[in-house]
């Protein structure tokens, strides 16, 4: 039975790939902090690790132990991460430096395993052919405009910096689905009677359905690939209306009040919004890395390696993850 270590195993994404990393009778270990909620890990067949990404040496025993009582894993997909901080230099410290020290405990206590699987994502790019609106390619120059990306990059760098490190990396677009929080606000501002656009310019989005980005993992783990990149969307792409069009459709088509904000508009309030928050010490949705976001106006990205080398073929397109996502939100009362 293949072991795997899938950290991060709390989250959105986590959460789903231990549930399929189950399904397939893997000896499934679900690392996380000893605070994080186990909500959506009921299974019993889940073993448990505490991790403390924070602490080098707490983070060195834990795996020494592990080593020791079951040995090395065969597959680890490192999952954990923040999307949101109170500063910046917080996402260095989680997302790069944390993800440093992880390879490099694993790697000194002889654990390296069969593939490293790093959940990345398109931002590592930043805003690429924005006035063509060409697909972002593996070959184009990444220029990251977030902290979130910039991070993300430096992480990618570092592990394809160790020559013996099987890598496999994963530039997922915006990920979205049951249990996810920062499109949830969407459906809620909708349920409101509210929907706000971000700028008057063209934007090309693209999506992939959580499931789908457990999909591409477990094909890359089957295929036996390493030191490659895959980005992951659903093969289409929309306008910016779309989702919030599709949401609406789902919630029986409410009443809304549409506005399109200017970017200048957005900066500002985001600007606002994420000094407050941290004046408050609480992280903000609304802040100067989600306007870069917001800002970017060419989404598309270039998942043809994807289906030539793993066999991808993504099972949702928006309209099937939309109406999956709403009715989840409806039966757990989230809307």
């Amino acid at each position: 039975m293949a072991s795997i270590l899938i950290t991060g195993a709390s989250g959105f994404i986590g959460s789903f790939l231990v549930e399929e990393a189950v399904a397939r009778g893997m000896q499934t270990w679900a690392g996380m902090r000893a605070s994080s909620s186990r909500k959506y890990l009921q299974d019993s067949r889940i073993n448990f690790l505490e991790l403390d990404f924070t602490s080098p040496e707490g983070l060195k025993q834990a795996l020494a132990k592990h080593r020791d009582e079951h040995g090395a894993f065969d597959f680890v997909v490192h999952c954990a991460g923040a999307t949101k901080c109170l500063d910046k230099a917080e996402f260095d410290r989680v997302n790069y430096e944390q993800t440093c020290r992880f390879v490099d405990v694993l790697r000194a206590l002889d654990m390296q395993p069969k593939q490293f699987l790093f959940v990345s994502t398109l931002s590592v790019y930043g805003p690429v052919h924005e006035e063509t609106y060409e697909p972002i390619r593996e070959q184009d120059t990444p220029c990251p405009n977030t902290a979130y990306g910039i991070s993300k990059l430096k992480a990618e760098r570092y592990l394809q910096s160790l020559p013996d490190l099987p890598y496999v990396f994963f530039r997922p677009t915006g990920v979205y689905g049951p249990r996810e929080r920062d499109y949830f606000l969407m459906a809620k501002s909708i349920k409101q009677h509210v929907d706000t656009q971000a700028g008057f310019k063209r934007q090309d989005l693209t999506f992939v359905y959580v499931k789908d980005v457990v999909q591409a993992v477990f094909l890359a783990i089957e295929k036996g690939v390493t030191r490659r990149a895959y980005f992951l969307s659903d093969g289409k792409v929309y306008s910016s209306r779309t989702y919030s069009d599709l949401i609406k459709q789902e919630l029986g088509n409410p009443f809304v009040v549409r506005f399109t904000c200017p970017l200048w508009v957005l900066k500002v309030v985001s600007c606002i919004s994420e000094w407050v928050c941290k004046l408050l010490g609480r992280t903000s949705t609304l802040n100067s890395d989600k306007y870069q976001i917001m800002k970017q106006r060419n989404w598309q990205c270039d998942i043809a390696p994807t289906i030539d080398e793993l066999g991808y073929q993504p099972q949702y397109d928006l309209n099937r993850g939309v109406k999956e996502t709403i009715a989840w939100y409806k039966e757990e009362g989230w809307l």
